[in-house]
């Protein structure tokens, strides 16, 4: 078995400007994430960019929800150092989450529909966390 095959992405689909579906939804995220064709070198990426992300909203649990929580009341810290943090965190993690879906999709990847959908989760979770810290300074 090749690595190309082992990373998701088989060698007749992975021809430049091929792709395994020409499907409209296909199209739709294609023409949505700015790809144009296809780049098996996406495929190793892709999954290094899933682990960054998947590492960055982890880190970013276990500061917002276990850290902060126990550091503010012994250091006397209140929300503006929580907020801007869980901000930022935040941030990071979607921008990454935006380039490893953009990867998957590039590679032409055979799961990047069920990425797609993981992704898109994270997401929800990250724009629910987004406006949680932005309430907590007061913003909105």
């Amino acid at each position: 078995m090749s690595s190309s095959e082992l990373q998701g992405v088989d060698v007749p689909a992975a021809r430049p400007g091929r792709f395994r579906s020409d499907g409209t939804a296909d199209r739709a995220m294609r023409r949505l994430l700015g790809i144009t064709g296809t780049d098996l070198r996406s495929g190793e990426g892709a999954h290094k960019a899933f682990r960054v992300s998947v590492v960055i909203s982890a880190l970013r649990c276990v500061i917002t929800y276990v850290a902060i929580p126990v550091l503010i009341p012994i250091l006397s810290l209140a929300g503006w150092v929580a907020a801007p943090v869980g901000l930022a965190l935040c941030a990071i993690a979607a921008v990454n989450g935006v380039v490893s879906l953009r990867r998957f999709w590039r590679a032409d990847h055979r799961h990047r529909w069920t990425y797609t959908a993981f992704i898109t989760v994270v997401f929800v979770i990250l724009a629910i966390s987004t406006v949680t810290e932005l309430s907590r300074l007061g913003v909105i």
